[in-house]
C-alpha cells in the first residue's frame, strides 16, 4: 500500500523548509497497529498519521518506532488536509482552525511526552550545537528578541531511529509556550517557522503554514 500524501508543516513565509508528514487518508486499508508501524518506519518521516475517520477528525500518530497520544506537527498538517472543526488523538480532542495562509491547533501541555526544553545564551549557540548521542529528548531554544517573542529553537529527539534532529515540531513548541507563557514566534531548524499563544483554561494554540508535496 502506498497511497499516502506528503506534506510539509511549519514552512517559511515563501513555501520553504517544514518538516514532511506522511498522511494516510483511509486508515481502514491498514487497520493493525503492528502493520501501521511498520509503514511509518518505512517511510522515515518524524512522524506518520492515519485516518480513521475523516468526518470526524480521527488519527493515529506513529513516528518511525512509536505510537503517539498526541504531537503537534501532525496534528497542524492533518487539521489543514481533512479541513475539519476538531481532531480525535488518543490524548484527546484537539480544536483546530484555519486562519488565511496558517492552520492552527489548540492543544494542551500535559498531552506532550516528556522534553528537556534547554534554554541557550544565544540563537549562535543554538545554531552551533552538534546532534548529541541517543537519550533524552531536547527542545534547544534561546532568545531572537525576547521583547518581541522571537525565539531561535533546534529539536533531538534522542531515538535511535534515523531522526537525529526534527526540523519542526509543535509539541515542544507548545510546552515551551505554557512554560514561558507568552506567545511566540519560532524558526526552527534551517527555517521552519511556528507560532504559539497561550489560550485560557491551560490550553494553548499551536500554528503553521502547510503545503501539499505530494
Amino acid at each position: 500500500m502506498n497511497d499516502f500524501d506528503v506534506l510539509r508543516v511549519f514552512c517559511g513565509p515563501g513555501g520553504e523548509h517544514g518538516n514532511e508528514l506522511g498522511v494516510v487518508r483511509e486508515g481502514s486499508v491498514m487497520p493493525d497497529p503492528e502493520e501501521r508501524q511498520a509503514f511509518a518506519a518505512k517511510l522515515g518521516f518524524s512522524e506518520t498519521v492515519f485516518v480513521d475517520d475523516p468526518e470526524r477528525g480521527v488519527i493515529d500518530i506513529y513516528t518511525p518506532s512509536v505510537r503517539l497520544p498526541f504531537a503537534g506537527y501532525p496534528c497542524v498538517g492533518t487539521a489543514w488536509l481533512l479541513d475539519v472543526p476538531e481532531l480525535v488523538t488518543l490524548a484527546g480532542v484537539v480544536g483546530t482552525r484555519l486562519d488565511g495562509e496558517f492552520s492552527w491547533i489548540e492543544a494542551r501541555p500535559e498531552w506532550v511526552p516528556l522534553r528537556t526544553l534547554r534554554r541557550y545564551a544565544s540563537a549562535t549557540e543554538v545554531d552551533a550545537l552538534p546532534v548529541p548521542s541517543p537519550g533524552e529528548w531536547i527542545y534547544a531554544w534561546a532568545w531572537e528578541d525576547e521583547a518581541g517573542g522571537r525565539v531561535r529553537a533546534r529539536a533531538f529527539p534522542g531515538r535511535d531511529d534515523g531522526i537525529e534532529e526534527d526540523e519542526a515540531t509543535g509539541a515542544a513548541a507548545l510546552l515551551l509556550t505554557a512554560q514561558l507563557g507568552r506567545a511566540l514566534n519560532i524558526i526552527q531548524g534551517k527555517g521552519s517557522q511556528i507560532l504559539t499563544a497561550p489560550q485560557p483554561g491551560g490550553w494553548v494554540e499551536v500554528g503553521g503554514r502547510v503545503f501539499l508535496e505530494r
